[in-house]
This record gives structure tokens, sequence and C-alpha cells, in this order.
């Protein structure tokens, strides 16, 4: 899977931001990766959080989770960090844009 400079900028940006799907004591659930799922598909890239419980539940390893997790969903996992992960994949709309670097806006960087 090929993804866009924009693409990796919005993955590297979303490990700044707040969790936007926190999986808790029951684990990965079906309805859980439905969340993922519709996130991806609105946004591209997903920050997930896994909170102690889950990693107990899921009796694994936290990044072992987190590729299952993004096999499950055909993403990408762009890294992990602690017990939180982003997730990415591309849209129509992605694959589309220019790959050039953010463009700078006035004195303030883009990045």
């Amino acid at each position: 899977m090929t993804l866009s400079v924009s693409l990796r900028w919005r993955a590297k940006q979303a490990h700044h931001g707040p969790a936007d799907v926190i999986i808790g004591k029951k684990g990965v659930t079906p309805e859980v990766l439905r969340e993922i799922d519709g996130r991806l598909r609105l946004k591209g890239v997903v920050k997930v959080k896994l909170l102690k419980t889950a990693v107990e539940v899921e009796g694994g390893d936290r990044r072992e989770i987190a590729r299952r997790v993004a096999e499950a969903l055909g993403a990408k996992l762009m890294g992990v960090r602690g017990r939180t992960f982003v997730l990415a994949r591309p849209s129509r709309e992605d694959s589309f844009k220019d790959a050039g670097e953010p463009q700078r806006l006035g004195r303030w960087k883009a990045w």
C-alpha cells in the first residue's frame, strides 16, 4: 500500500492529538473495529489507545494487537508508542492529491 506524503504527514501529526478511539476492557470487538473503520473512511488516519485492561483481555503484546487490528481493517500501521497506535488507509481523495510537501503558510510552518 503506497501512502501519499500528505497522509504520512497527517499520521505523524495524529500522535500529538487526543485518541480518536479507545479500546477498553472488552478488548477488540466487532463494534470497535466498525468504529475504527468508519473513522478511517472519514479521516484516513486514526489514533487508537489501548487501556491496560484491553491488553490484559487480549492476552498479547500491544504491538501484536495493533498489527491484528490493522490487518483486520486493511490499514497500515504507522506507529506504536506505548499503548497508543496510529492507523492509516488512503481514501480515493488521497490518491489524487499532490504528493508534494505541505506548503508553508506565511511565517508559520505547515509541519
